[in-house]
């Protein structure tokens, strides 16, 4: 019954800004705990490392190590990095992200954001935050995991592992894709509706029926992500007991034993006969630009003050927003208001809505003055 009930709860809308939630009742009912001991914070950020935990029912569940890297899209999650700023000090430096599925509804999402700031506070405001969005990860999210896979479902419909072999009724498809960070390359595994909309020209993807896994390279995919597809393909052999029959397809040619066309056979298992072309998605460069909020006169005013020129620009008396092509970056003075504070976030979800063409789903970073990173400096242009 409980799974029914949470089933029906409100889908979140990455279009929909998080100030509607202002004065809400999902607000009042986050915020009447929270003055209550938060367990899990206690410990949290003690060592450097990487802690998860899963929003379930309003509550902070910590996530199973042995889970790390893999996430539902329809839940939300808070990570944390914690980290030494140098070798040479025992400080200790925080990245805190709190990740939104695809699926996640406005309550899991609204608490998952209030939580995050719960633990920001536990942690004296010395966090680096990151608003994450399933889909539009960023890179120094994808970084903690070698191996980062989002699947379907969550606390509310139950979930499985990717090792699992499916129901024999029901078909997986994962969309394979590879990345390089300055210390590892990075394995990413998302799953995807079972349908022929969902192959684009340009990815590797993988279909999952049981005892058959077919891996399928269209034309423009690059060697190096064929390459870790295929590790993910024998991963599940290994981890599955009974006998696995592995193809490999690609639209031009097949290598196996079958003798048979390799896109057709692939394709029409998800009822389509061709692959679709790539979005065109490329992203124009434009100057960072520079938005002040500020509640000096007596009234919350949000207004743009021009192109970003470094730090120098900004003033500690106020809050800042940096819009810049791959995130918006969200900068506090020391002596911003608690107003300030509290709305600039808001605010800033607010503004991407306002840009639309998929803007709302941008990572939002979230600083204070004295407390930024190196990294975040250096994506800003301030170093």
């Amino acid at each position: 019954m409980e799974r029914e009930l949470l089933s029906h709860l409100p889908k979140y809308n990455i279009e929909d800004t998080n100030i509607a939630l202002l004065g809400s009742d999902l607000e009042i009912h986050v915020r009447e705990h929270a003055g209550d001991e938060e367990a899990v914070w206690q410990n949290a950020g003690k060592k450097p490392g990487v802690e998860i935990w899963r929003i379930e029912h309003f509550m902070i569940a910590e996530w199973p190590r042995d889970r790390y890297g893999t996430f539902y899209d329809g839940d939300s999650y808070i990570v944390l990095h914690t980290f030494k700023k140098s070798e040479k000090t025992d400080a200790l430096a925080y990245d805190l992200h709190f990740w939104l599925g695809r699926e996640t509804s406005q309550d899991e999402a609204g608490t998952a954001a209030y939580k995050t700031v719960e633990l920001d506070d536990h942690l004296d405001g010395i966090p680096i935050q990151y608003r994450e969005v399933q889909g539009y990860e960023s890179s120094q999210f994808l970084s903690y995991f070698p191996r980062f896979t989002t699947l379907r479902g969550g606390v509310s419909t139950g979930f499985h592992h990717v090792s699992s072999p499916p129901p024999e009724e029901v078909k997986r498809l994962y969309k394979i894709q590879a990345s390089q960070s300055a210390s590892r390359s990075h394995l990413t595994i998302r799953e995807v509706p079972a349908e022929g909309t969902s192959i684009i020209e340009g990815d590797v993807y993988v279909l999952d029926q049981g005892n058959q896994v077919s891996q399928f390279n269209t034309k423009e995919s690059v060697g190096k992500v064929k390459f870790k597809a295929a590790e993910f393909v024998q991963s599940l052999v290994n981890e599955r007991q009974s006998q696995v029959d592995v193809t490999v397809y690609g639209e031009l040619h097949i290598f196996s034993s079958k003798g048979s066309s390799g896109a057709g056979i692939f394709l029409s298992e998800l009822g389509v006969d061709a692959v679709l072309p790539a979005p065109d998605t490329a992203r124009h460069g434009t100057p960072p630009t520079l938005y002040r909020l500020s509640d000096a006169s007596g009234q919350v005013t949000f207004e743009s003050i021009g192109i970003f020129d470094g730090l120098s620009s900004l003033s500690s008396s106020d809050a800042y927003l940096i819009d810049y092509a791959t995130a918006v970056y969200v900068w506090i003075g020391n002596g911003a208001s608690l107003t300030e504070r509290r709305l600039v976030i808001p605010y800033a979800q607010k503004y991407l809505h306002s840009k639309g063409e998929g803007s709302a789903a941008r990572s939002i970073v979230k600083m204070t003055e004295g407390a930024e990173s190196i990294h975040v400096l250096e994506a800003i242009g301030a170093r």
